[in-house]
């Protein structure tokens, strides 16, 4: 799955978890915040959070009180996180519909969690505002401009293209906003800077086409071939199309890591 910092492009941005997402932010806030360039997972378990911060020290993370335990353990539990040496550079911020200030005040107050309160009865566009804005100033995204997922080990991440002279097939090594590495079972014979019109992509049954610049190929292997998208020419649809494949790559890589 690539370098355990993981699926980025600079060991520079932070890793953002959502404990216990409620069912909103785990389908549009995550869109959105995947597309903003924040590595962004979920999680499920409490326990397992805790290895997983102790596995990427200095990880951002933002838990649904909601959900999960009684607004008390919770509580206690994010007094253990700040309280443990191995954990306790997490940056932490709290989601809930409970809108007590008293209890606003205790989280942002007394426990002083740097990503603040965000209410999510103010609705999702507010809410993942609210989250990007707290992600921004506690520097998630690092030098990182966009987030790539390895999916080398995907069978359904392909791509071809033809025209009238050419046509090949290759297979996805990784992908980003930016563009891709993909591996072909020819050499391909294409001097550099070469525009491809109408490249077809294959993620996980979505069809996606793009046009592209051939940057290179790769010094260690001349079948991996390096495209750049054209992002003029990218349609909304085909953007949020490859954002929620790549949201499904780093999920599955935080899914299967044993911690």
């Amino acid at each position: 799955m690539g370098q355990e910092a993981g699926q980025t492009e600079s060991a520079a941005g932070k890793k953002v978890f959502i404990l216990y997402p409620h069912s909103v932010i785990q389908e549009e806030m995550l869109d959105i915040l995947i597309m903003g360039g924040f590595e962004t997972y979920t999680l499920h378990d409490h326990k397992k959070a805790l290895r997983m911060l102790e596995r990427f020290p200095g990880s951002i993370m933002f838990i649904n009180i909601d959900e999960g335990m009684p607004e008390k353990e919770w509580e206690a539990y994010i007094r253990g996180i700040q309280e443990n040496p191995k954990i306790k550079d997490t940056r932490l911020g709290i989601l809930s519909y409970n809108q007590d200030k008293k209890l606003m005040e205790k989280y942002l107050m007394d426990l002083s969690l740097p990503c603040g309160y965000v209410q999510l009865k103010l609705g999702v566009q507010e809410s993942t505002k609210i989250i990007m804005n707290a992600l921004q100033a506690n520097e998630a995204k690092g030098r990182r401009k966009f987030i790539r997922a390895f999916c080398a080990d995907d069978i359904n991440a392909t791509m071809n293209y033809k025209d009238a002279d050419v046509f090949f097939q290759g297979k996805l090594l990784d992908i980003s906003s930016a563009g891709i590495a993909a591996k072909t079972s020819t050499s391909i014979d294409l001097p550099p800077k070469s525009i491809l019109h109408d490249i077809q992509l294959k993620l996980h049954g979505a069809l996606v086409m793009a046009d592209g610049i051939l940057i290179g190929k790769r010094q260690d292997d001349n079948n991996v071939l390096i495209l750049l998208f054209d992002p003029s020419k990218m349609q909304t649809d085909n953007k949020l199309v490859i954002h929620r494949y790549i949201k499904q790559c780093l999920q599955k890589y935080i899914d299967g890591l044993k911690v």
